[in-house]
């Protein structure tokens, strides 16, 4: 479905008549495709809410909780004490770490353990530190958010109203399939005057889960189709009003790993691909494979991405507990990094260890490397390499 105008005029109009100003001539607005440096200023998704933005030193620090798994057993002592192991790392890491951003990569809550009339309330929980600390932040969500008490839509919305500093987003319509609307985009500018970003971060909705209600049924557990246009259209409308995509870097997050990572994992080296390898993937690790009919099914999505977003420094996802490493996947070389287990809810083994995935950018050169590293709650820091074209 096509609107009259793009959503940046859309929102520039709002502004416009909350002024109190006559509405302009829309055929004047409306570019024709070349445009001028100014469509980058109208093209901000968040146009009241702060520019992210690197630091005065040209570095960017970002951490990414991921699998926090809110919710299990309420009926118990022991799922609650989970959640307040959680909260309780959350508030140790963020004032050590001190990021610029901070990602949620998906199972935020274990969904089927929640009750219908309070499942969106976890989210409060979820956010509270990251209020509290008034730092930045956005989320993907992964197949425990989609089941039959709660779904992604439900939680984004609870997001969006409890969490002043979320910059998570949904989808324009007909973009994510069924149960699938977390697919979106986050500027990141050198500084907050600049016309255009210099990091573009992506984040996809790869589904999974049950659908809502009595009648559960599986969702599929890849990023729908529908994403491969969309993010060719938004990359030619990034490039119509920044430049080039040559001219600035991009990150990507997706909760479920891509399909083609699985077979990855056999030729792992430990050495030059260090971090925790004690999940062994196989059906359901990664997306599409639950049914072996489906494999492949997140080629479009896949393709896509690599095609058209230029300066792709890594693709990062959760859902494997067991596994921190990062890897080169050969046939579009790209970076994919598993993120550390953060929350104590989920499966697991207390000897992997709970702790979050650091990603610094040193500075705003869109072809530098990224250094990244997993930092554990008490400290400890292991897998630290650096994200660039000679890594793997």
């Amino acid at each position: 479905m096509k609107s009259f105008a793009p959503p940046f005029i859309l929102a520039w109009l709002i502004r416009w008549i909350a002024y109190g100003a006559s509405v302009p001539n829309l055929e004047a607005l409306i570019p024709q495709r070349r445009v001028t440096e100014n469509l980058g200023i109208l093209q901000d998704p968040y146009p009241d809410k702060p520019r992210i933005t690197f630091r005065p030193d040209g570095t960017f620090k970002l951490t990414v909780f991921s699998d926090m798994h809110w919710g299990e057993n309420p009926w118990d002592s022991w799922g609650p004490e989970q959640d307040a192991n959680s909260t309780r790392l959350m508030e140790k890491v963020l004032p050590s770490e001190k990021p610029d951003f901070v990602v949620l990569n998906g199972d935020l809550i274990t969904g089927e353990n929640a009750f219908k009339d309070n499942a969106t309330l976890l989210i409060d929980r979820i956010v509270a530190p990251l209020n509290a600390a008034q730092i930045p932040f956005c989320s993907t969500q992964g197949n425990h958010d989609n089941q039959k008490n709660i779904t992604h839509l439900q939680e984004i919305l609870r997001e969006q109203q409890v969490a002043p500093l979320t910059y998570t987003r949904v989808a324009p319509a007909g973009v994510g399939g069924v149960e699938g609307p977390g697919n979106y985009w986050v500027p990141v500018y050198e500084k907050a005057s600049d016309p255009s970003p210099v990091l573009v971060l992506w984040f996809f909705d790869s589904r999974g889960g049950f659908s809502y209600g009595d009648n559960s049924t599986a969702i599929p557990d890849w990023v729908d189709e529908s994403v491969a246009a969309w993010i060719e259209s938004e990359s030619a409308t990034m490039n119509d009003a920044w430049g080039p995509a040559e001219n600035r870097g991009a990150l990507a997050f997706v909760h479920i790993p891509p399909h083609l990572i699985q077979n990855l994992q056999a030729r792992l080296n430990s050495t030059k691909e260090p971090g925790l390898n004690a999940d062994i993937l196989g059906s359901g690790s990664t997306q599409g494979t639950t049914d072996e009919d489906d494999v492949g099914q997140d080629n479009a999505f896949w393709n896509s991405l690599n095609a058209n977003v230029k300066n792709l420094h890594a693709v990062i996802s959760g859902h494997d507990h067991g596994d921190e490493w990062c890897i080169r996947e050969p046939t579009e070389n790209v970076i994919f990094c598993f993120d550390k287990h953060a929350g104590y809810g989920g499966y697991g083994d207390p000897s992997w260890g709970y702790g979050v995935r650091n990603l610094v950018f040193s500075s705003t050169e869109p072809k530098g490397g990224v250094q990244t590293w997993i930092r554990l709650e008490e400290g400890e820091i292991r897998a630290n390499v650096t994200l660039d074209e000679s890594y793997s």
